[in-house]
């Protein structure tokens, strides 16, 4: 199970940490990601990051404005966004993937295990 929290509403060049707080399994074997899904558009991943954490890579999106990490010894990943603009305003989901997919990254297949999400509004 994974619990995302630390959304809200922040003004635009504002900052925000996420977290993620996974229980009942070990994650801490797991890559893990985040996602969004801003309202009327597709789901978009985000960042991922290796189970030791030595590991991330970032969609373009967000690549230096925002910082993925884990704390295996809490099961919790960390989301930090710095510099959020209006059109980062979207419900934040963090996920887990067992498995990658065969002849891709690291970071990419059907991630397995989803959090309930957590809603990030930035007011221009």
């Amino acid at each position: 199970q994974l619990q995302a929290s630390g959304g809200g509403l922040v003004q635009a060049g504002g900052s925000l940490r996420l977290s993620c707080a996974a229980s009942g399994r070990t994650f801490s074997s797991y890559v893990m990601g985040w996602f969004r899904q801003a309202p009327g558009k597709e789901r978009e991943f985000l960042a991922a990051i290796s189970w030791s954490g030595s590991s991330t890579y970032y969609a373009d999106s967000v690549k230096g404005r925002f910082t993925i990490s884990r704390d295996n010894a809490k099961n919790t990943v960390y989301l930090q966004m710095n510099s959020l603009k209006p059109e980062d305003t979207a419900v934040y989901y963090c996920a887990a993937l067992i498995k990658a997919v065969d002849g891709g990254s690291w970071y990419q297949g059907v991630y397995d295990y989803w959090g309930q999400g957590t809603l990030v509004t930035v007011s221009s």
